[in-house]
């Protein structure tokens, strides 16, 4: 039994170790979009949103480590195909319209932004008060 617990650490510290030289794409593309406004509702985005949602990515130190980096690189191409702030203008009214929807609808549900993204960036927590503005802005818009 403790052979086999040495030989499965050992196999795990190996396996950890090679996979951190597995390539991972951490980019911000440089396009930019104008900045949205109110300029309230723009600054908690970017507070709660930018990471995930944008081509602004603050890559924090551990969106170096494996496995956490292929989490962190999943979540940013996710989150920017589904929306990405930075390429606002470039949607049509109807697309936007969409995307306005569903900010509504995930923020008020409290899915956004997602609790682990919070637990690391406590910062991006909304309050109410905040989670409502966004909540109108996207309906208004």
């Amino acid at each position: 039994m403790k052979r086999w617990l040495k030989r499965s650490g050992l196999a795990l510290v190996v396996l950890l170790a090679g996979i951190q030289f597995v390539p991972i794409t951490r980019t911000n593309p440089s396009e930019r979009g104008t900045a949205l406004e109110p300029r309230e509702v723009r600054a908690l985005l970017q507070r709660s949103c930018y990471d995930c949602h944008s081509n602004e990515t603050r890559w924090p130190w551990y969106s170096q480590i494996a496995p956490v980096s292929f989490l962190i690189a999943g979540d940013v191409k996710e989150g920017r195909r589904e929306v990405n702030f930075s390429l606002w203008d470039g949607y049509n009214v109807q697309i936007k319209a969409r995307k306005l929807g569903e900010i509504a609808k995930q923020v008020e549900r409290g899915a956004m932004p997602q609790w682990y993204y919070v637990l690391m960036h406590p910062e991006a927590k909304l309050s109410q008060g905040e989670k409502e503005a966004i909540v109108k802005w996207a309906r208004q818009s």
